[in-house]
This record gives structure tokens, C-alpha cells and sequence, in this order.
């Protein structure tokens, strides 16, 4: 693992936190040195401050993905806004965690990641779908093809589209949607995506399901095309063509 956070506090609690954990953790203090040090290690999972010195945690991140690098990240933010969230997303953060954070929180956030990369032998945290009940219409095909409601997804190669533009999803954005596709038309509680998607349920006042259910809205709502993922309130969240 590598951890980059420039407060020396927080970097020396959290690393010395994460060994006891059993992680093997690399701990570096700017953004030039994570880079650096992602490259000559090649860890397993990131674990990235946004503010930093010189390159901040948006910028190596954006930069990894840029070279092709799929390596699970988690951000570490002091900023609270949507906006600010969304801006490590879009960078291709795979999940964030908002300053003051509980370090229970983290690991399981990390637990999650590298349980969807297969790094803990689990099987893909996503692909454990809700059985369907009479209302479902969401369908797989041959070689891990999933459709439903105009939507469709290699789950092999990691690939979806609406109609016949190519959607472009960051790994958390690809297994929600993934999840609402194989269960179309039901309802799905927040507590049960919660555990799907990062295998902990991070109660009411978590807003990091709203969050990704937003962002993934953007990027499938076209103008003049219905909206595909509705909210039941209270409830939870469904993929369905209206």
C-alpha cells in the first residue's frame, strides 16, 4: 500500500494504524514522491490526501489513470462540497474519506476496494447481485454481457453504453451500475448497495451513495431520453426505463 498525506500527524497515526492492520504500507509526504514511488512499487491500493504540496492527490491521480494505471485509490479529503467530492471522482478515484475521519471507516473502505480487485481472494464485491424477483427484467447474456433498460455492459472488459455511446465510468461508477443493470426494476435498499457495493454500511447520514448515485446520472441521462435510476425515498435507488 501507499499512503500519501502531507500532515505528518495524521500520515504517522494512519500508517502505524494501518501496519497494526497487517497492511505494508509505503508512506510518503507529497505528490511527487507518491508518483515516484507508485511507479518503482507498483502497490496494490492507494490511499491519496487531496491537498498536498507541489502535485496535489487530483493530480496523481489523474495522472495514473492517465498512463493506464487501474490501481484502486481512496482519497483522503478535508473538503466537504459535493463538488469537491465529485472532482476526485471525476479525477478517477475509486472512493473518498471526508477529514475527520474514523480509521474503522478507512479500513473498511479499503477492504472493500481490494475485495473488488480480488486482492483478498473474495469474489468481485458487484457481481453478487440481489436475487431477481418477478419484476426484474435486467438480462445477462453470453460472456458476462449484462442489459437492461437501454444499457449495456461487458463485465469482462469493463466496457458499458447507453444506446451506442460508450459511457466512461470510474471502477465504483462500473459496479453500481453494474448492480442496478442485473436488477432492474426492483428497488434496491441503501443498506443492501452499501454492502454490495463497499461491503459496509455506513448508516443514514453517509452521503457517498448520493453522491456516485449523481454522478453516474450525469454521465447516463441524455436530453429528451428518460431517466434510467430513480430514487424511492426513504428507500433506495432502481434502474428502470419510464
Amino acid at each position: 500500500m501507499l499512503l500519501a498525506e502531507d500532515d505528518r500527524a495524521i500520515r504517522h497515526a494512519l500508517e502505524r494504524a494501518l501496519t497494526l492492520e497487517g497492511y505494508e504500507v509505503t508512506a510518503v509526504a507529497d505528490g511527487v514522491e507518491a508518483l515516484a514511488q507508485a511507479h518503482r512499487r507498483q502497490p496494490d491500493v492507494l490511499v491519496l490526501d487531496v491537498m498536498m504540496p507541489g502535485i496535489d492527490g487530483l493530480q496523481v491521480c489523474r495522472v495514473l489513470r492517465a498512463e493506464g494505471d487501474r490501481t484502486p485509490i481512496l482519497m483522503l479529503t478535508a473538503l466537504v462540497e459535493t463538488a469537491d467530492r465529485i472532482a476526485g471522482l471525476d479525477a478517477g478515484a475509486d472512493d473518498y474519506v471526508v477529514k475527520p475521519f474514523d480509521v474503522e471507516e478507512v479500513f473498511a473502505r479499503l477492504r472493500a476496494l481490494l475485495r473488488r480487485t480480488g486482492n483478498t481472494g473474495d469474489a468481485p464485491v458487484a457481481a453478487r447481485s440481489v436475487p431477481p424477483g418477478p419484476a426484474a427484467n435486467g438480462a445477462q447474456g453470453a460472456g458476462g454481457l449484462v442489459a437492461a433498460a437501454g444499457v449495456r455492459m461487458d463485465v469482462q472488459a469493463r466496457r458499458a453504453w447507453r444506446g451506442a455511446r460508450e459511457l466512461e465510468l470510474t471502477r465504483t461508477e462500473f459496479d453500481l451500475l453494474e448492480l442496478l443493470v442485473r436488477n432492474a426494476g426492483i428497488v434496491l435498499d441503501h443498506a443492501t448497495i452499501y454492502d454490495r457495493i463497499w461491503g459496509y454500511d455506513f448508516g443514514p447520514g453517509s452521503k457517498n451513495l448520493a453522491v456516485y448515485v449523481g454522478y453516474l446520472r450525469r454521465k447516463l441521462d441524455e436530453p429528451g431520453a428518460p431517466a434510467l435510476i430513480h430514487t424511492v425515498r426513504g428507500v433506495g435507488y432502481a434502474l428502470r426505463e419510464d
